[in-house]
């Protein structure tokens, strides 16, 4: 393989992403940890969350479920990317412009801030899910401020309605990310992708969405069982994980409020109220939750 992209045209090469990391590379690699490095720079906000989950995610299920949540999903938003911009699977079909090669880091054709966005916003999805439907401890083991005590047992956290209701809250921040992203001339994302054929919802397809709901689907499906099979030492379930499944809740929260604030600040006020009617309902839902008004308990 190494033979065969030292082979390939260098230009050929940095427009793909690819990189040879062989003795014969000439520079090739620090190459890469340049654009690597602009890419950081260009995208902070990106590994601000992706930070924010190697925080709270490693607190909730361990560092070796955290890998595999985050290669997993990593992987399978990839190649969904790679075949929707090329068959218009699972996405639909859209194009990355390339307006940034250069400035920052793609593999093929695939800025790599994009894919690397997945695994993170999966995983604060679960973690609402989990918010939603883990089961409390008795009114006694209530925490600070009134605030339920969660258990975490494995049937629960890898059943079906939490793999549902991961992918509705997955495909829910999309209904705002997606729309200002397509918008990104407008602020510091720039126009990075394009749809051939504008979609309904706000010129997004509503074959984007199903495409989320794809990728979490298949995510989770190679993820949870993986978590049934592995041991599930310091996973205790006599211990409530409420603070840690806030921790993912709030990373949630922090990419919905930033994308709110760069939709109204690019003056897309139509967008963010729709945005706003959306989660003002869930984010009470939510309280009302964690107060022990809704839920079951021991």
């Amino acid at each position: 393989m190494n033979r065969i992209i030292n082979n390939m045209d260098g230009s050929l090469q940095r427009h793909l992403g690819i990189v040879s990391l062989t003795p014969r590379t000439d520079g090739t690699l620090m190459e890469f940890l340049s654009l690597l490095l602009k890419t950081i720079i260009l995208r902070p906000y990106v590994f601000a969350f992706l930070a924010a989950f190697l925080f709270s995610a490693p607190r909730l299920i361990g560092w070796r479920r955290t890998w595999y949540f985050f290669v997993i999903t990593w992987i399978v938003a990839l190649l969904c990317e790679f075949s929707s911009t090329r068959t218009g699977i699972p996405f639909g079909w859209y194009h990355y412009t390339g307006s940034t090669v250069g400035q920052e880091l793609y593999i093929t054709d695939i800025p790599f801030m994009d894919s690397l966005s997945f695994p993170f916003l999966l995983y604060a999805s679960y973690c609402m899910a989990l918010a939603f439907l883990l089961p409390a401890f008795s009114k006694r083991n209530t925490g600070r401020g009134g605030i339920i005590g969660m258990q975490f047992p494995l049937a629960t956290r890898t059943g079906w309605p939490v793999v549902l209701l991961t992918i509705l809250f997955f495909v829910f921040i999309d209904i705002i990310i997606d729309p200002v992203a397509l918008r990104g001339e407008r602020w510091f994302l720039g126009q990075i992708y394009y749809y051939p054929e504008p979609g309904t919802h706000f010129g997004v397809p509503v074959e984007n969405y199903l495409g989320w709901a794809v990728v979490g689907f298949l995510s989770l499906c190679a993820y949870l069982p993986l978590d049934r099979k592995l041991l599930q030492t310091g996973l205790s379930i006599d211990r409530s994980v409420t603070g840690h499944v806030l921790l993912g809740c709030g990373l949630y929260y922090g990419v919905l409020i930033f994308n709110l604030a760069v939709t109204f600040w690019i003056g897309e006020s139509l967008l963010g109220m729709t945005g706003l009617l959306i989660y003002l309902p869930l984010t009470l839902l939510l309280a009302l939750r964690l107060l022990g008004h809704s839920g079951s308990s021991e």
